[in-house]
């Protein structure tokens, strides 16, 4: 008898704890499925009980060890699930119910692996099964043809693409297609940001918002964004080149985060230019963003869309195109630099910091940070690097927004650069 009992009396505690947590997993779940369960004839499969007693009675032949007797019961409730399924004459019959079932089982097998798990799963379960209405009205009505195939182009890119490129560079450091990749996800995914955010939210916010969070990944990029919006009609010029100032803001924030993990001698030197420089470039900003109407951007819900209909150029979350361009623009200046590196060699701080603040001021930077504390070369290093990356972001704003966006942008860009080299300067 004893050769069937996997617990023996030291494990008494876990075995409890097991079955403990399948109850309260089942009772989760039926709980959920009991409000739901309806009455008479047309009355769904399980509810309360018998979601409860299949979590248990999963965790118990979980307990006995044997593999044969869990994928019995497994068997056994899907056979349920079956026959049930089969007798229901509603008129909507579902298998929401009958697989929530079988899963319920496996989480009471789950149970005597880990409990954290099991509680998850059971927890992630019951709330998808309570939002039925709100995920119905979100993929009817809410979200839209074109969103929808965006959507999967995307997943796509980030499951299919970006796990079998290459992670190695091409050419010295340059052309790693990984890199180009994933720089290509990244504009995708702001350009979705934003489209999303704008439905959700006012205009003037959305673009605020997501500009502030793009701008910790690529500032230059968000840019280019959002001259690419520009450019196709999305925004007005002036507000989208408020949202690429704002992206300007975390740039500042973000170089004051690589000097204090590289060097934190260097906050005390950049600490009131970042300051100076991101309190300008947020208040110019928000006034480009509060003055700028937007161009048939919708805001809110819109109305049901047919599937299949094409949908307007509003409906989609990105330009695939447009943000092909973007990702090829900064992938040639990074080809750029590499080119140029190897054609002067190890030519001074100076010039590889100039060079590298084409492509990213972070880096750029941080190799300065790295070469020591604050020093006259490195100061040096520093200010020009800011305004090389200034002259960077304005060529990419002008070749993919077009001359009204970057009239917009330039003085904005150009001011708070000069005030956070002004300071640096004095100090």
């Amino acid at each position: 008898m004893t050769d069937f009992l996997p617990w023996p009396t030291a494990d008494l505690h876990g075995a409890a704890q097991a079955l403990v947590a399948a109850l309260g997993c089942g009772l989760l779940i039926g709980i959920e499925r009991e409000r739901r369960k309806g009455e008479g004839p047309h009355r769904a499969l399980a509810g309360l009980r018998s979601f409860t007693l299949a979590c248990i009675t999963g965790a118990a032949a979980a307990l006995t060890g044997s593999m044969g007797l869990v994928v019995a019961g497994a068997v056994f409730v899907g056979a349920l699930t079956v026959v049930a399924y089969a007798r229901d004459r509603s008129d909507d019959p579902g298998i929401t119910t009958e697989i929530a079932l079988l899963l319920t089982y496996l989480i009471g097998v789950l149970c005597l692996w880990s409990v954290p798990l099991a509680a998850g799963l059971a927890t992630g379960l019951t709330a998808l099964l309570a939002g039925r209405e709100r995920m119905h009205r979100f993929a009817r009505h809410w979200l839209q043809p074109a969103e929808v195939r965006d959507g999967i182009l995307l997943a796509a890119i980030v499951l299919l693409a970006l796990p079998l490129v290459p992670d190695r560079p091409l050419w010295e450091q340059a052309l790693n297609p990984h890199v180009i990749v994933q720089l290509l996800v990244l504009i995708l995914s702001v350009q979705s940001a934003a489209h999303l955010a704008r439905r959700l939210l006012q205009t003037q916010q959305a673009i605020a918002l997501s500009a502030l969070a793009s701008g910790f990944v690529s500032s230059t990029a968000t840019i280019a964004t959002m001259g690419l919006a520009a450019r196709e009609g999305q925004g007005s010029p002036r507000l989208m080149a408020g949202g690429g100032l704002l992206s300007c803001v975390s740039t500042q924030v973000q170089v004051l985060l690589v000097a204090a993990a590289v060097q934190p001698a260097w906050l005390g030197h950049l600490a009131w230019s970042a300051l100076a420089a991101g309190v300008l470039a947020l208040l110019w900003g928000l006034w480009l963003v509060r003055g700028g109407l937007p161009d048939g951007v919708a805001a809110g819900v819109s109305s049901p869309r047919i599937e299949g209909l094409p949908g307007t150029g509003q409906d989609r979350m990105f330009s695939l195109k447009g943000a092909l361009a973007v990702a090829a623009l900064l992938t040639g200046i990074q080809v750029l630099v590499q080119a140029l590196t190897a054609w002067l060699g190890s030519a001074g701080l100076i010039v590889g910091t100039l060079l590298g603040a084409l492509a990213d001021l972070h880096s750029a930077l941080g190799a300065v940070f790295a070469s020591g504390p604050p020093a006259s070369v490195g100061h040096q290093a520093v200010w020009l690097a800011l305004v090389v990356h200034a002259a960077s972001k304005s060529v990419t704003a002008w070749a993919v927004g077009g001359w009204r966006y970057f009239a917009w942008l330039a003085p904005g860009l150009w001011a708070h650069t000069a005030l956070g080299v002004a300071v640096l300067l004095l100090a």
